[in-house]
């Protein structure tokens, strides 16, 4: 039953919803060491994302090896893992979103063919 308390999960959405710019720390996908790095974070679909201009990311491929990184809040460090989205159709979606709200961001399609895409599930 419902006793009207938030989650946990429930206070990390509601910081997430009001912080775009998060840190992040991954583990180096060869170093093994953890990195962090300043990044934005997205909403689309209800649900929250990481990504960025075309181009490679380290990020990226630190979270390809390894899913699992802490998500950096103001005040909270949290689990949470990365699922990295490679389907067409899901990307398509997702850039569709939110990419007409970036002034600077340029095409789509350029979005579609190089730029990094995971979602953050929280554990």
């Amino acid at each position: 039953m419902h006793d009207g308390r938030m989650t946990m999960t429930d206070e990390v959405r509601e910081a997430l919803d009001q912080q775009q710019t998060v840190d992040i720390t991954t583990i180096g996908r060869r170093s093994g060491q953890p990195r962090r790095i300043e990044t934005w974070r997205y909403l689309a679909g209800g649900r929250y994302w990481l990504t960025g201009s075309p181009g490679s990311r380290d990020w990226y491929a630190n979270l390809l090896a390894h899913p699992a990184f802490t998500l950096h809040l103001t005040g909270r460090d949290v689990a949470a893992r990365a699922r990295p989205v490679t389907d067409p159709e899901e990307r398509a979606r997702v850039f569709g979103e939110i990419v007409p709200g970036l002034s600077w961001a340029g095409s789509l399609e350029s979005w579609l063919e190089g730029s990094p895409l995971v979602e953050i599930e929280l554990d």
